[in-house]
C-alpha cells in the first residue's frame, strides 16, 4: 500500500484538489435554477472536479 501511495501520490493529491475545488464551485458558483446539468448538483460537480484533477496530475506527473 506505501509503495502505491508513493507512485501515484501527486496523482491523489490532485484528485483530492479537484474534487474540492469542483464542491466548493457548486456552492459558490453553481447554478440556483437547477437547470444547469453539471453544475447544479454538488455530486456531478465534485466528480466532474474529480476527473478534470485527476487529467491535471496525469499531465505533469514525472516521466
Amino acid at each position: 500500500m506505501k509503495d502505491f501511495l508513493i507512485k501515484y501520490r501527486i496523482k491523489i493529491i490532485f484528485t483530492s484538489i479537484g474534487a474540492i475545488v469542483g464542491i466548493g464551485y457548486w456552492h459558490f458558483v453553481g447554478c440556483s435554477s437547477g437547470t444547469c446539468p453539471i453544475t447544479s448538483h454538488w455530486y456531478t460537480m465534485g466528480g466532474y472536479g474529480t476527473v478534470m484533477g485527476w487529467l491535471v496530475g496525469d499531465l505533469i506527473k514525472k516521466k
